[in-house]
């Protein structure tokens, strides 16, 4: 896309996640953390044309650099993001996203009777499968719609 075909206009430092499935933009700014009601600057373009993934979504972020807890996370309903780190209007960074093989603290385990939902100091931990999620505490796996089961941003 060149620059008279932008959609959102360019942000002067922060984070730009592109070639987000279409329609996963509003669970990425859930995973971030972001309600609207923290004042940050943020530009979401949902379902644009994508070269690679037919339809795409994308979300600018004014003056926040993800963390890699952060990345991990998107990646598990975005595996074919890309993260752009903007400063002074230049890409100064950008890679894909890449599926870590676990996750901790940041999923809550639908299953009531697991560990990790009672009252025990454990922290949430699901191994990462192709096909989705483990709890690994007691094996409960999540394939679809894990957005909902984030438990931390």
């Amino acid at each position: 896309m060149t620059d008279t075909e932008l959609r959102v206009s360019k942000i002067e430092s922060g984070t730009v996640i592109d070639h987000i499935a279409g329609g996963q933009a509003l669970n990425v700014l859930a995973i971030l953390g972001i309600d609207g009601g923290s004042g940050e600057e943020v530009s979401v373009g949902m379902n644009v044309p994508s070269d690679r993934l037919g339809r795409k979504d994308i979300v600018k972020v004014e003056g926040r650099e993800l963390s890699q807890n952060e990345v991990d996370v998107l990646s598990l309903i975005a595996p074919a993001a890309t993260i752009n780190i903007v400063r002074e209007f230049e890409v100064v960074e950008k890679h894909r996203v890449t599926r870590p093989e676990t996750v901790a603290g940041v999923l809550s385990c639908p299953n009531a009777n697991c560990i990790s939902t009672a009252d025990e100091p454990i922290e949430s931990r699901f191994d990462v499968l192709e096909e989705g999620v483990r709890c690994t505490y007691c094996e409960t796996i999540i394939r679809e719609s894990i957005a909902s089961h984030i438990s931390a941003a």
